[in-house]
């Protein structure tokens, strides 16, 4: 019984991804057919030529890549020091200033859309890789992550560390980054992921076509006429999700250690 339940649930939720895939094979009067097909009868690669003939698809595939990646070491980089400071480390204000990182944390995103694009108009990194991807490098759940991680890694490491006379950036570096990879890895994916789904922020700013990323202009592409093309919208849909699936293929175990990290005790 309870395989069946497990078995009907999976293919619930592949079924968007289903009609997804499919839908791209269908031209528009086929994608509103009632009732609808359930497999393309007449299938065709008119959306997917549509797409990638007469649109710089490559570029924006290209963007969404880029971005998403330089973001993601960013948010590495700066959550992994931050969170080792917070877990392992004592400073005047700790405690106050990760419970204002936790309220970051809990704002909305939309509250922070207009001083930020103040910033970047001020630092003028409109319609710039800068203005794409700086912002992220400030990630709280990145942060916050880290630092429960950190919990588990032993403080006596650390201080025999300091005995043998290794510095912060060794003992950072060669101690303390091997032990958190599996969180490091999570953190990556994370935030991979939350930049490559980032379309509000992308869409203020950026107006120009050739800095699109790819769901930004599928999105304009797609539902910028009068007439919604679904099929066209899928099929940039479904090639904006086979990067994302690939992802996560090559960094399974580390998402799935990623997430018990946040069980850890402290």
């Amino acid at each position: 019984m309870g395989v069946a339940i497990v078995t009907v649930l999976a293919l619930v939720s592949v079924m968007p991804l289903y009609w997804m895939a499919t839908g791209s094979f269908k031209v528009l009067t086929d994608t509103m057919k009632v009732p609808p097909e359930w497999f393309p009868v007449s299938p065709t690669l008119a959306n997917y030529k549509q797409l990638f003939v007469h649109n710089p698809t490559w570029r924006w595939l290209f963007n969404s890549v880029f971005v998403s990646g330089c973001a993601a070491i960013g948010a590495i980089v700066t959550s992994t020091m931050a969170g080792y400071a917070f877990g392992k480390k004592e400073f005047p204000g700790k405690k106050p200033l990760f419970w204002l990182m936790l309220v970051a944390m809990m704002l909305p995103h939309q509250v922070m859309l207009i001083p930020l694009y103040l910033l970047i108009a001020k630092l003028k990194w409109v319609n710039t890789y800068s203005g794409l991807i700086v912002p992220f490098f400030a990630y709280p759940f990145g942060v916050f992550l880290v630092k429960q991680y950190m919990q588990s890694v032993p403080g006596e490491l650390l201080e025999a560390a300091k005995i043998d006379g290794a510095g912060e950036i060794r003992t950072f570096a060669r101690i303390v980054l091997p032990i958190t990879k599996p969180a490091v890895g999570a953190l990556g994916i994370f935030a991979f992921v939350a930049v490559w789904n980032e379309y509000m922020w992308q869409l203020v700013v950026t107006n120009q076509k050739e800095m699109f990323t790819l769901p930004l202009a599928v999105s304009k592409l797609a539902y910028g006429s009068e007439s919604i093309n679904l099929g066209l919208a899928m099929a940039g849909a479904t090639v904006a999700f086979v990067p994302m699936l690939l992802f996560f293929i090559a960094f399974q175990r580390f998402f799935v250690k990623g997430i018990t990290v946040g069980a850890v005790k402290g």
